[in-house]
């Protein structure tokens, strides 16, 4: 049973960096294994991404790829590159970031596989929590063809509940609250937003500092964490007697409510006011890779059919509770030919309703130059 106020031993350290450079290979999947029309159409709806190449075969069969491709953030539906394998039981984990690599598409009929290897397991001091450790990990997606479509290194932050608790770096924040006007403003955003498809954005055309189009997700619901779940799956959610066998076989992944005494999976946090508030959280919140999906989403309606997302890089600095509105922005950092590719680097972040941002990033896009 995971303990509510577990601490960090040495004990636990020692076994946890003892997994650096060990290779692991899942023995059964994460949610999906291929990219499927279904597949692909479940995750574009769970981050409300209708780019017709990820949406309409007949429009997907008239690009250059002659068939549906997936949003390369699609990923996440086969695994969460987030770098919790390795344990330190009883100790919550929070997603903190993903540098993403990609080399190649992903289309209709893809099957993937993955593994995930355990880097590195850093203490670091923090204003959030008492004792926190940093665990890094890089995971390779592989095809049918067993070429590598992707990398992702991701790490995650493990914090001791208790102290995360009396330290309230959350405590006072109140819930968001929408005027009517602010509301239509909001959904008067949704309707400015662009995808630039078939229109080739041509490299010699992009100029630095040009801002891209927002994309705006919120004001977050239950119904958007709901949907991000359908879309790319979650390894703890299970149903009645599968539940109770994967938390025999599992016992620390076990979040028992302080009320009811039930016990269930750590995701609930995502989803039940109460149990985010145990970890010193002021509400439910989304998920690390559903905020990241979104900033792939501002960069891939920005950059149209013909461009390719290389690199994005997210970071996660704030949560976004239940109520918050987050605006996907960006701009032009730098044009420039390597290798002869016509690239071109972006500056990106997630914004809240109070101007905070959430999640700063980066991405390099390789795009098409003129003839």
């Amino acid at each position: 049973m995971a303990q509510k106020h577990a601490v960090i031993t040495e004990e636990m350290l020692s076994a946890l960096k003892s997994r650096i450079g060990v290779e692991h290979t899942p023995t059964e999947p994460w949610f999906n294994t291929a990219a499927t029309p279904d597949a692909i159409r479940h995750f574009c709806n769970g981050i409300g991404d209708d780019n017709p190449l990820y949406c309409d075969a007949d429009y997907a069969a008239k690009t250059k790829y002659g068939r549906l491709a997936a949003p390369p953030l699609f990923l996440y539906s086969i695994y969460w590159p987030i770098g919790t394998w390795g344990g330190l039981p009883g100790i919550h984990a929070f997603h903190s970031g993903n540098d993403w690599e990609f080399y190649k598409p992903i289309t209709d009929g893809d099957k993937i596989n993955f593994t995930e290897t355990l880097t590195d397991v850093v203490e670091k001091p923090s204003n959030y929590s008492g004792r926190i450790i940093v665990q890094y990990s890089d995971t390779y997606f592989r095809n049918q063809r067993d070429e590598v479509v992707a990398k992702a290194r991701g790490w995650v932050v493990r914090a001791e509940r208790l102290a995360a608790q009396e330290k309230g770096k959350y405590s006072g924040r109140e819930p968001a609250k929408y005027t009517v006007e602010q509301l239509r403003a909001i959904e008067a955003d949704y309707d400015h937003e662009v995808i630039r498809g078939s229109k080739p954005r041509y490299w010699e055309d992009v100029a630095e500092g040009e801002a891209m189009t927002p994309v705006v997700k919120g004001p977050l619901s239950m119904r958007d964490i709901i949907a991000w779940c359908m879309g790319a799956g979650s390894y703890f959610i299970r149903a009645h007697k599968l539940a109770l066998a994967y938390r025999r076989r599992h016992p620390a992944v076990a979040m028992h409510d302080s009320t009811s005494g039930i016990a269930d999976v750590p995701e609930l946090v995502h989803m039940e006011d109460s149990r985010a508030k145990e970890i010193a959280i002021p509400g439910a919140y989304d998920y690390g890779p559903q905020r990241i999906s979104w900033l792939g989403h501002v960069v891939t309606n920005w950059m149209g059919d013909d461009g390719f997302l290389k690199r994005l890089y997210a970071e996660l600095r704030l949560f976004n509770v239940i109520g918050d509105t987050t605006w996907c922005k960006g701009k032009v950092k730098r044009k420039y030919i390597q290798d002869g590719e016509h690239l071109v680097d972006l500056e990106i972040w997630a914004e809240n309703q109070r101007g905070e941002v959430t999640a700063p990033g980066k991405a390099t896009v390789r795009l098409p130059s003129r003839p």
